[in-house]
């Protein structure tokens, strides 16, 4: 048998091993706590058994294909001159399949409505991922409401009350907590799927808020066009905007997100209409604003 290979990675070093040939990987703990991860050549024997049980996996109904996820936000707020949001301007529901990099259909349109009813947005939200469910399929929803992945329908005044949320926010999710789980189970009968409340936690709805941010700048541009003054657009945090052929990206930029995006086509050119400055939010670190100038 040929010598196990083992590569202990810590905080303190990495070290890049290269085998030809497949591999078998194990992960195992070391005395020392540390990960250890042990690497050995797979024979012709080991290879037989992998394809016999790959294809009775097959057969059985076992392999899945990659999940695809229906996700929704609402976002990009107009600032006025003390930087302070107004309106939430956008709100778009996602479909997000493999790689899960960034929206392959969007559901999109402007909503304009006071950031003091936030909360009330996320029915709206849940509303344009049934909507979107009516074109596309998909095996879950992710709600943007940080629950801990909890489905709506286990969701209810109980399970509120043994989780570590402020009395405000349990009160703002209580008043709209009939509907979501109306809408929920609407869902549930018509495509048999979860309605999850994962929020930031989840990758899709992250897409969610940066496409939502990306169409948000396109309908602030017509608002800066049909009334002939500076809009300033406040994006989601830890992102930046870039321009294309098409139209509009988003792109995050935490470190590990560095190709997760949101796109918009500027099917009406209106970007062509408006001068577009990008700068930091000199009242909240880390969020980034846009001026817009028709």
């Amino acid at each position: 048998m040929a010598r196990d290979k083992s590569v202990a990675v810590s905080s303190l070093a990495k070290t890049k091993v290269e085998n030809e040939g497949a591999v078998s990987v194990t992960l195992k703990q070391s005395p020392a706590h540390a990960c250890l991860i042990v690497i050995r050549p797979i024979n012709t024997h080991m290879k037989r058994k992998i394809n016999v049980f790959q294809t009775l996996k097959k057969r059985k109904g076992l392999v899945k294909p990659l999940m695809r996820i229906v996700a929704a936000d609402s976002g990009a707020a107009t600032l006025n001159d003390q930087f302070e949001p107004l309106q939430v301007v956008a709100a778009c529901a996602v479909l997000v399949e493999s790689p899960y990099t960034k929206a392959s259909t969007c559901l999109s349109e402007p909503i304009f409505r006071k950031v003091e009813d936030g909360h009330e947005l996320v029915v709206h939200e849940l509303e344009l991922c049934m909507s979107l469910l009516k074109s596309v399929k998909a095996d879950v929803v992710h709600l943007d409401m940080s629950f801990g992945g909890l489905s709506l329908e286990e969701l209810s005044a109980v399970t509120l009350s043994q989780l570590h949320v402020s009395r405000r926010a349990r009160g703002n999710v209580l008043r709209i907590l009939p509907k979501l789980r109306k809408i929920s189970l609407d869902i549930k009968r018509a495509y048999n799927m979860d309605v999850l409340a994962i929020g930031k936690e989840s990758v899709p709805v992250r897409i969610a808020e940066l496409t939502c941010a990306a169409y948000a700048l396109l309908y602030a541009s017509e608002m800066a066009v049909n009334e002939k003054r500076n809009v300033k657009l406040g994006l989601p945090a830890r992102c930046t905007t870039k321009t294309s052929q098409e139209g509009i990206i988003i792109e995050s930029l935490l470190p590990a997100e560095q190709d997760l995006r949101g796109h918009a086509k500027d099917e009406n050119k209106v970007l062509e209409k408006v001068q577009i400055s990008e700068m930091p939010n000199p009242c909240a670190r880390g969020f980034r604003l846009l001026d817009i100038t028709p």
